[in-house]
């Protein structure tokens, strides 16, 4: 199955479990594609005591072949021009992503 995650916030649990998930799905031979919204494509400079594997969690994501983009309009409201983790992508993508995918799931 394709699942295609949006995530739509920068808070650290949540950002924690949609890789989470991502990471599972995968291992079940799901395709997974994350697209980062909003305060999303924050989740790279995330950091929280509480949830100290979300850095681990988005590394082994990417290993296991999973696809992240970012919303690049949300990237320049924030003064950023790219982002380590991920392509720079635009709304045309987003919704390529979601006619694509058997299932959408929305974190945020």
């Amino acid at each position: 199955m394709k699942i295609g995650i949006i995530l739509n916030t920068n808070d650290a649990e949540t950002c924690w479990n949609c890789f989470r998930f991502g990471n599972e799905a995968m291992s079940k031979n799901h395709s997974v594609k994350v697209f980062l919204l909003g305060k999303g494509v924050e989740v790279e400079s995330v950091q929280d005591a509480k949830f100290p594997l979300l850095k681990g969690s988005v590394e082994k994501f990417i290993k296991n072949s999973g696809v992240i983009l970012a919303c690049g309009t949300c990237l320049k409201i924030r003064g950023k021009e790219e982002i380590g983790i991920s392509l720079i992508s635009a709304m045309g993508d987003m919704l390529t992503l979601v006619e694509e995918s058997d299932k959408i799931v929305t974190f945020g």
